[in-house]
């Protein structure tokens, strides 16, 4: 009997074929791809949709990125095309399945690490997802109002059915379909009869209801979820307010980029809300992005409060896999059409999209610091372009990138120049620490290590006597950094043995010695010494960090009340170790509970509490120094930010910045609220020195084990880039060792790129990578935009 496929090949030439990235490092193919050719067989997959797929002696999932007849067959031999495994279910929208593409292409990196990256791995598992029988009610006349007379079907269920149909027919229609479970437990609150297999199947039969098995994703609430949401009225918008809303309101339905800029406190919150409100009118889609957990619990609050619990998704690391993967359903379903949350929320798959927002789009935290090394901000302004979406970035304090894109016209330019309700910005103080160390030593022969100064410590005095409260930043974890042998003659620092660095001092009770010395770069941990290893003299400690705060805080004002854990806390990621914790702590604080936070730069972006009038910086010039051209740009952001948790209430607020640099432009400017200024001198800085914005760059780590052959490895790349910036206007630096020249045991040397456009640096690259040079794996990782250069 003859069949319509006569023999395997024939079988596998006739029917269809895809284009499979599977989710493996493999580099791009002859034609360009970067995706492997499978026939479909007995499968029909849709375009976006992961798959199964023999690789080698494995089977490895992958995503289709294309579909088609024989042509995609065309030069494979018929021995190297095999068949697709399995169809694994979720779907990758084509608009991101595309973005995903793009992304591949410019940041260099495999299109299948790239797809596998972009959806949550508790989506691709269905973490959760529970096989549940559910009941559906079937008879018309069955609602919360029975009928007078019964319908010919029911008459003739046994005397407990009929008395379990008249109960349920006081349930409202709206609570199914309802699990089995679920249904006996309401039957017996409500005091009807039991729902035993007999009276189920006897409704069953008669038609009055159903029993389907459906799929539902299991997971706990969402953190924070048993506080009632604010549903406050809208404010009054300010008329700056009123502009920006109404101007980018008449772009929404076209792509555009919008750069919202605006001091801390002026509104930007309220004017993505108004612009959310009019997008849903209409049926569209929004994206939120915020930078960090930190600010996910009052931002998801007011978007939840304003938009509705049902209408918006929360999506950041902090949630459990169970309810990631129940709120990428949501979005996916089309259930909720907002979606908020951190940088992978730029994939979230939002249908009808029209809005994307990028909270505080200055942030680093938005680059991701392993492959794919994409930033959020850009890919977001590229998922709107593909969409045809609007994009808002805002900030007080704009990256210089798209301050730069505003100027040259390519992003319109909003401005909120004044705080919303009538609040003015907080008065800030520099403080020089040199003269305040010298004012503690004339007024008591004072040689101690004080992080606060005699300044910061009256003013958090008044501050706590009046009953306000008061927030100190110190972008700095553990108890000390720096811990060295006191001897001049030896000069022995504690080190990591693995990394470039020094090892840092953590105090904890749970340890048998209450305390450890930690790298910070690749999590080694070890005793403390107790004495210096190399002369057996004395170590000191020094430049104290967020626990010596801690510590120093107890110590001086117990009398007034503050007790570590109970009236102030410290926010760090040694402390917060799950969303829920950061939503417990903001919410101590919000009630009062806490009158002092200390913490990183946690603490220093979007936090909005009315009852904050102080705001210290302990140590201003933690970011001034590092050896990266934009030092003073960070440095500048953070004090910035920081100094906007103040005077958001009635009353004033005031900001007091420690410094060792109080002349240095970054420090003054950002305590006089002046970005405009500071932005065009560092802008004319970076033209003159040829860094970006003003050009472009990639930066190439080449790394081993072995010294030298990581050095012939950043040499090799190097040589390669030089015969490309012979023949384009790029320019080349190094290669050098890095500012951190061994990280986990292996040495490091970079290689710089810089061109004069996105467009020059591509092609570059794309050269490069083509040739085999230019890989982001196991001994290189390749940067494109890169934010930090350590």
């Amino acid at each position: 009997m003859c069949t319509l496929f006569d023999t395997p090949a024939d079988r596998t030439r006739q029917g269809k074929y895809a284009r499979v990235a599977v989710e493996r490092a493999i580099e791009r193919l002859d034609d360009g791809s970067g995706a492997l050719t499978y026939a479909c067989g007995a499968y029909s997959p849709a375009l976006g949709e992961r798959v199964e797929v023999p690789l080698g002696r494995q089977r490895v999932p992958g995503v289709v990125v294309q579909l088609g007849g024989p042509e995609l067959a065309a030069g494979v031999p018929e021995e190297k095309i095999r068949a697709i495994s399995g169809v694994l279910g979720v779907i990758m929208p084509p608009p991101v399945l595309r973005l995903g593409e793009w992304i591949s292409e410019y940041y260099l990196c495999p299109l299948g690490v790239t797809i596998g990256a972009m959806m949550p791995a508790s989506v691709k598992v269905s973490t959760g997802t529970r096989r549940l029988k559910m009941v559906r009610l079937t008879l018309p006349e069955v609602s919360p109002t029975p009928p007078t007379t019964p319908t010919t079907p029911t008459t003739t269920l046994p005397a407990n059915a009929r008395r379990t149909l008249e109960t349920l027919r006081a349930i409202p229609a709206g609570e199914f379909p309802m699990e089995v479970p679920a249904l006996k437990r309401r039957l017996k609150a409500m005091g009807g009869q039991g729902l035993g297999p007999a009276t189920l199947a006897a409704l069953e039969k008669a038609g009055v209801l159903s029993i389907v098995e459906e799929s539902h994703i299991r997971a706990g609430a969402m953190p924070g979820a048993s506080s009632p949401h604010q549903t406050s009225v809208p404010p009054e918008p300010t008329a700056d307010q009123q502009r920006a809303m109404e101007g980018i309101g008449a772009a929404l339905g076209a792509f555009g980029v919008h750069l919202l800029h605006g001091v801390t406190g002026s509104g930007k919150t309220e004017v993505y809300l108004r612009l959310m409100e009019r997008v849903l009118s209409v049926g569209g889609g929004a994206i939120v992005l915020v930078p960090e957990i930190a600010l996910t619990p009052q931002t998801s609050e007011r978007f939840v409060g304003r938009l509705g619990a049902a209408r918006v998704a929360v999506l950041h690391s902090g949630l459990t896999a169970a309810q990631r993967h129940r709120e990428w359903s949501r979005a996916a379903a089309g259930e909720a059409r907002v979606v908020v949350g951190a940088r992978s929320a730029v994939f979230a798959p939002v249908a009808g999209l029209s809005l994307i927002v990028v909270d505080e789009e200055h942030d680093t935290s938005y680059k991701q610091d392993r492959a794919p090394r994409y930033h959020a901000r850009d890919v977001a302004i590229k998922r709107a372009h593909l969409e045809g979406a609007c994009v808002v970035l805002g900030s007080a304090t704009p990256s210089l990138e798209s301050w730069s894109n505003a100027a040259k016209g390519r992003f319109r330019l909003w401005s909120l120049p004044t705080r919303a309700g009538g609040a003015t910005l907080p008065r800030v103080e520099v403080v020089d620490m040199v003269q305040e160390r010298r004012r503690r030593f004339e007024a008591g022969k004072d040689t101690t290590q004080h992080l606060l100064g005699p300044t910061l410590e009256e003013a958090l005095s008044r501050t706590l006597s009046a009953g306000a409260q008061a927030i100190l930043l110190l972008n700095r974890r553990g108890f000390s950094s720096y811990i060295a042998c006191v001897s001049p003659s030896c000069g022995f620092i504690v080190s990591c043995a693995d990394c470039d660095a020094h090892l840092v001092l953590h105090r904890d009770r749970r340890l048998p010695v209450g305390a450890e010395v930690r790298c910070h770069h690749c999590e080694a941990r070890q005793k403390v010494p107790a004495a210096c290893p190399a002369c057996a003299g004395r170590l000191n400690f020094f430049s104290g960090g967020t626990q010596r705060l801690e510590q120093e805080l107890a110590r001086k004002f117990a009398p007034m009340g503050l007790v570590e854990g109970e009236t102030f806390r410290r926010v760090d990621s040694d402390t917060m170790r799950s969303a829920r914790d950061y939503f417990d702590v903001l919410g101590d604080f919000a009630r009062g509970a806490l009158r002092v936070l200390i913490g990183t730069q946690m603490l220093a972006k979007g936090l909005d509490f009315p009852g904050v009038r102080l705001v210290g910086v302990i140590d201003a010039d933690t970011a001034l120094h590092i050896p990266d051209f934009r030092s003073a740009e960070r440095t500048f952001q953070l004090v910035s930010q920081v100094a906007g948790r103040a005077g958001r209430g009635a009353q004033p607020g005031l900001v007091i910045v420690q410094t060792m640099s109080p002349q240095n432009p970054a420090i003054v400017l950002a305590s006089q609220h002046r970005y405009t200024e500071f932005a065009a001198g560092e802008l004319a800085i970076r033209v003159r020195s040829g860094l970006p914005p003003a050009t472009r760059m990639a930066r190439i780590v080449c790394k081993d084990v072995s010294e030298a052959r990581a050095r012939r490895h950043a040499e090799d790349v190097a040589s390669a880039l030089r015969g490309e910036a012979a023949r384009t206007r790029t320019s080349l630096r190094g290669p050098d060792p890095c500012p951190l020249s061994r990280i986990a045991g292996e040495y490091r040397f970079a290689v710089e790129v810089i061109a004069p456009d996105a467009s020059t640096l591509s092609a570059v690259l794309r050269s490069l990578r083509g040739a085999g040079v230019a890989l982001s794996d196991a001994g290189a990782a390749v940067d494109v935009d890169p934010v930090a250069l350590l």
